[in-house]
């Protein structure tokens, strides 16, 4: 008589997003080192993201480690009208531990000319690249998700021109560096820091100066 394999329910963690993936399998061993896919719009109030991780065992426990994240083509098709330009870029990166690849894409509130649309494509990845060398992958995922990795990019580009979106498209962690760097790179991320903080108070005190303008041409 044939032995009957039974299969049963496997709870699979994804600390990124404080959540559990349930899969149907005979063993939890025969879901580790693949990929399972997850869509996260509803805890993105509508923002239509897909993440990849990938199962690993730690403690006894499956383990989900984000290793892409994509924006839906839709989503982004959505954003796009006419009467304005887009920027996108694939860039190849190193964050502390991996070779990350990371697509933004931007779009422009005008129509805009080649040189503006490749100047903010450069600027975009001068930046890109600098900001990824501060960073674990973790973090990189959650900054994505919370869009605290946007707002500093835009900001930076508004200096070029102002955008009416700043995101990313996509972001895939490739093979680990041959010799990561885990040391904190405090100095780093702290000239990023303060490079953003500089860049909100001179937007503020712009934004006050053209305020004050009209007011007194109103009152001329």
């Amino acid at each position: 008589m044939a032995k009957i394999i039974k299969k049963k329910f496997y709870e699979i963690e994804l600390p990124l997003i404080g959540d559990k993936y349930e899969t149907y399998l005979t063993d939890i061993n025969d879901i580790v080192g693949k990929t399972v896919k997850v869509d996260i719009t509803r805890k993105l109030r509508g923002k239509s993201v897909d993440l990849h991780f990938q199962v690993k065992m730690e403690n006894g426990k499956a383990v989900g480690v984000p290793k892409k994240l994509v924006l839906m083509p839709f989503f982004i098709k959505h954003m796009l009208h006419t009467g304005i330009d887009y920027v996108e870029d694939s860039i190849e990166a190193e964050s502390r531990e991996s070779k990350i690849i990371i697509k933004p894409f931007l779009i422009t509130r005008k129509k805009v000319s080649r040189a503006v649309r490749r100047t903010l494509r450069n600027s975009a990845k001068n930046w890109i690249v600098d900001y990824l060398k501060t960073k674990m992958n973790n973090e990189l995922f959650e900054e994505i998700l919370n869009n605290q990795l946007q707002k500093p990019l835009s900001l930076k580009l508004k200096k070029v021109y102002p955008l009416a979106i700043c995101e990313i498209r996509m972001l895939e962690v490739k093979k680990p560096l041959a010799n990561p760097n885990l040391e904190v790179k405090v100095e780093a991320a702290k000239e990023v820091e303060e490079l953003t903080q500089a860049e909100e108070l001179e937007l503020a005190e712009a934004k006050k100066a053209k305020k004050s303008k009209k007011s007194e041409e109103k009152a001329d």
